[in-house]
Parts: C-alpha cells; sequence; structure tokens
C-alpha cells in the first residue's frame, strides 16, 4: 500500500516516546508507534485508500484523510478492525451542525462523546453494562483516544493552541459508550435517529462531563423523571441555561421501572422535555441576579422539543443510578449520527 506520510526512525521504543512527546504528538500517554504495517492493516480492514478523503474540517478548511487517521488509531492503541468506527466518528463530527471548530476550540471544554449502536459492538466486543463510561473495554477505549488524537495531530487541538478549555475534564482522553440494545425495551440510538433497525452507528456529541444521580426509592416513572430533571435544571443554573442535546444514559434497574409502567423512549422523553425548564429569575439565587433584568418570567426550556433528548440505555444490572450528560452550548452544536460505513459528502480527489 501507497503511503504517503513521512517517516521517522528511531532507535527503540523508548526514544519513539519521547520523539512523540517532544513533537506534542501525544495526549499525554504513551503510544503505539504507527509503523506502516499496522497503519496499512487498519485502511485494508476499512477497504479504504490511504488518500480517501473523509471529509473537511469546515471552519480551517483542513483536510482528514483515511491514511492520517489510521496513523492516529494506530497510536490511540486500535487494532484493524477497530478503524472503522474511528472514520465514522470522524465523518459525524466534520457534519457542519456539529461544530466541530467551535465544540474544540471553545474555553467551555467539551470533549467529543461518541454513542456506539448495533452489530459492530457484539463484533468488538465492547460492554454497554458494567462500568459503562469508564475503562469498560479494549475498543471503547482505544476508539475514543483515537478521536481525540486525530484531533490533537490533524487539527492542532492541543491545550493551549486550538484547546483553550479553562478546565476541559476527563473525557478528553476517551469519551465512548456503546448501548446496551440487549437489555434495553426500546428501539436504539441509531434506528431512532436513522430510522434503520440493526445499523451499525456512531452518534457524536458535543458533550460536558457526566453528572451522576440517584433514586432507589421509587419504581413511579414519573418520579424518576423528576430527578433527571432536576440534575438538568441544575445544569441550566449553573453552566448554560441554553437548550440542547442533553445525553440521559439509564441503567438497567431505572429502565425495568419504565419498561414495567409500559413507558416507551418517547414517553421519557416527553415527560422530562415538560419538567426540564427553568426560569430566567432563578438566576438570583445561583449567583447570576445581575443578567436576569426585566426578563425574570421568561422560561427556557432544557430541549426545543422532547426529540432532542437523547436516551441511552447502558449500565450495570443493579443500582437506582443515571447519567445526565449535558452538552456543551445549546443548539450552536447538534448530535450527529452515521452509519457505519457510510460516506457522507466525502471524495477522493
Amino acid at each position: 500500500m501507497n503511503l504517503t506520510s513521512s517517516r521517522i526512525t528511531t532507535t527503540d521504543f523508548a526514544a519513539a516516546q519521547e520523539t512523540y512527546h517532544s513533537n506534542g504528538w501525544t495526549d499525554g500517554l504513551p503510544v503505539v508507534p504507527p509503523t506502516p504495517e499496522l497503519v496499512s492493516a487498519c485502511l485494508e480492514w476499512a477497504l479504504l485508500s490511504p488518500e480517501h478523503l473523509v471529509g473537511i474540517e469546515p471552519v480551517r478548511e483542513r483536510s482528514i484523510t483515511a491514511e492520517k487517521l489510521a496513523i492516529n488509531a494506530v497510536m490511540a492503541g486500535c487494532l484493524p478492525e477497530h478503524f472503522p468506527l474511528v472514520v465514522t466518528a470522524f465523518t459525524a463530527m466534520l457534519q457542519p451542525e456539529f461544530l466541530l471548530h467551535g465544540a474544540t476550540a471553545s474555553t467551555g471544554g467539551c470533549a467529543v462523546l461518541l454513542i456506539v449502536n448495533g452489530p459492530i459492538r457484539r463484533q468488538l466486543d465492547m460492554v454497554g453494562t458494567f462500568n459503562a463510561l469508564g475503562n469498560t473495554d479494549r475498543a471503547s477505549a482505544a476508539v475514543g483516544r483515537a478521536v481525540r488524537l486525530g484531533l490533537i495531530n490533524l487539527l492542532d487541538v492541543r491545550p493551549g493552541e486550538i484547546d483553550r478549555s479553562t478546565l476541559g475534564h476527563p473525557g478528553k482522553f476517551s469519551y465512548c459508550l456503546a448501548e446496551d440494545e440487549e437489555n434495553s425495551p426500546w428501539s436504539s440510538l441509531a434506528e431512532e435517529r436513522l430510522g434503520e433497525s440493526d445499523v451499525s452507528a456512531v452518534t457524536a456529541v458535543a458533550a460536558m462531563a457526566p453528572r451522576q444521580i440517584m433514586n432507589e426509592w421509587t419504581s413511579d416513572p414519573e418520579q424518576i423523571c423528576d430527578t433527571i430533571s432536576a440534575e438538568i435544571r441544575a445544569n441550566q443554573l449553573h453552566y448554560s441555561i441554553w437548550a440542547g442535546n442533553y445525553v440521559v444514559v439509564l441503567p438497567t434497574q431505572l429502565r425495568q421501572h419504565f419498561s414495567d409502567a409500559g413507558w416507551s423512549k418517547a414517553d421519557v422523553q416527553e415527560c422530562v422535555f415538560a419538567r426540564a425548564r427553568v426560569m430566567r429569575g432563578s438566576w438570583k439565587q445561583v449567583g447570576k441576579g445581575s443578567v436576569v433584568k426585566d426578563r425574570a418570567d421568561r422560561e427556557y426550556p432544557a430541549m426545543e422539543s422532547p426529540e432532542e433528548l437523547i436516551v441511552v440505555a447502558a449500565g450495570g444490572p443493579a443500582g437506582g443510578f443515571a447519567q445526565v450528560i449535558p452538552p456543551w452550548l445549546g443548539t450552536k452544536s447538534r448530535a450527529t449520527t452515521v452509519a457505519v460505513g457510510a460516506c457522507v459528502d466525502c471524495e477522493v480527489p
């Protein structure tokens, strides 16, 4: 395979690590040296030529080719079979509505959350149960990290350069979640957003850190929605009041309560949409009274519509927990979903 990237020769593994670190090519952790053989194996698995144009970053018009992505995937620890997810993630992130430049350059410090659906989860042994948003499996960790390394090395998203995050959060190392479709009473996120069943897909969300909630004391779906909505309202008051793609990750125990009551995913979305809203005047209670002015009675919903709430089935089998993952900055960035293998406005130059 004719790879065109420049080559660097080092004396040993340790020297290679120092070369990567001194050039700012890593996230601070050791990387796998991207030999031509490993890079070619990724491209061959995905049936992509090195020059295949995955997409163009819309603001600075940076081209993202398959070869460059494969190099970063290898560095992150990806196996060849993981690489199609990396390509799909970047395809989703490069859609104009995702606003990749804004999300990665903002002082707000969001990270790119990836939600994986479909048969590819089983093929890659991705785990959507125990520790679903932690160090759960090899593919989730490596794919999430590959996206971050790709941002660093292809779009200069380094702290202090393009990345202007004031604080950031740990999702900037890896932020990848596989949906627990087998144990869910509902359609998968991909089916909901793409209208196709049993489709492998990646949804990208410009997301803040997860906020864990707990309600062990009820099986009433409306009361569970009250707890979820209270956390969303807290984010509206403490962080951003603007509506956007909130993500709610529901583990088995709480999902079972909804299922036993005959609630659909749409019922959950409708309930939270009705409750997750604040009055601007409430800002006075959290130290933001100076921006209330004469609009104290203005109401702000957390989502513009119920469908904007992204409900994901994932998590271990026990515990009345859930996680609310807030959006970066309201509707300025929209969640995007792309099927694995899809080519959205891509071409070979």
